[in-house]
C-alpha cells in the first residue's frame, strides 16, 4: 500500500476467518512477507485483532509451535520499521507476533479507542484462572453472576486506556489519527540506506 505516495507493507487479522486467530499457515504466510518486505526495505504496518494462536488438538496436529515460532524469529531480524495499530482484539502471543515480537519490540504499538488486552480470551483466562472459586460455589446461579463480574472486571482492566495508562503501549488513539501517527513513524524511522551487497541470504519459498 502507499500512503502519500509513499509506499509500505501492510499485514491484518481477518476477523471473518477462524475470528481472526493465526493458524500455521497463516504464520508462514505473514513469516514470509516480513523477508519480503525486508528484503526491499519497505516498512510494515501491522494492523492487529486477533484473539491470538489458533488453540486445540486439531491445530496442534499442524505443528502449530513450529510454525507460529516463525513470526518471532524472523521479526527479530527485521531492520525496516514497524509499526503496529490495535483496532479491537490484542490477545495473546498471537498479537505479540503481529506486533513485532512484543509491544514494545519495534517503532510503536498504538491502539484505537475498541482496542482490548489480555493474556487470553477473558471469559476463558477467568474460567481457567477461577476455576476453584467457581466450582466453590454450588448454585449454578451465583457461579453465573460470579463469573460474569470477573469477565467484566477483566474487559474493564484491559481497555486499550488502562493499558496505555501502565505503558503497555505507547498511545490510544483516534482512528482518524492512524495515517499521521504512520507517517510520523516513518519519519522517526527513516529507512537505512540500501547496502550494496543483498540485505538478506534469500526469502523462504512457498
Amino acid at each position: 500500500m502507499r500512503i502519500e505516495g509513499r509506499p509500505l507493507g501492510l499485514i491484518a487479522n481477518n476477523p471473518k476467518h477462524l475470528g481472526g486467530a493465526i493458524d500455521a499457515d497463516a504464520a508462514d504466510k505473514a513469516a514470509r512477507f516480513l523477508q519480503l518486505c525486508d528484503a526491499y526495505d519497505l516498512p510494515v504496518v501491522s494492523l492487529c485483532d486477533t484473539p491470538g494462536f489458533m488453540v486445540g488438538p486439531e491445530a496442534e496436529k499442524t505443528a502449530l509451535v513450529r510454525h507460529v515460532c516463525r513470526m518471532f524469529v524472523t521479526a527479530a531480524s527485521l531492520t525496516i520499521p514497524y509499526f503496529t495499530v490495535v483496532l479491537r482484539k490484542g490477545y495473546g502471543l498471537g498479537a505479540q507476533a503481529m506486533a513485532g515480537g512484543g509491544f514494545h519490540a519495534q517503532c510503536f504499538t498504538v491502539s484505537w479507542p475498541t482496542g482490548e488486552f489480555g493474556g487470553m480470551g477473558l471469559e476463558g483466562a477467568v474460567r481457567l484462572g477461577f476455576r476453584k472459586e467457581l466450582e466453590a460455589i454450588e448454585d449454578a446461579a451465583e457461579r453465573e453472576k460470579l463469573f460474569r463480574t470477573m469477565v467484566a472486571k477483566s474487559y474493564e482492566t484491559g481497555k486499550a486506556t488502562n493499558i496505555a495508562s501502565v505503558l503497555e503501549i505507547d498511545q490510544v488513539i483516534d482512528p482518524l489519527e492512524s495515517r499521521r501517527w504512520i507517517l510520523r513513524g516513518l519519519d522517526s524511522c527513516p529507512t537505512p540506506p540500501r547496502r550494496e551487497t543483498r540485505k538478506r541470504p534469500c526469502v523462504d519459498t512457498w
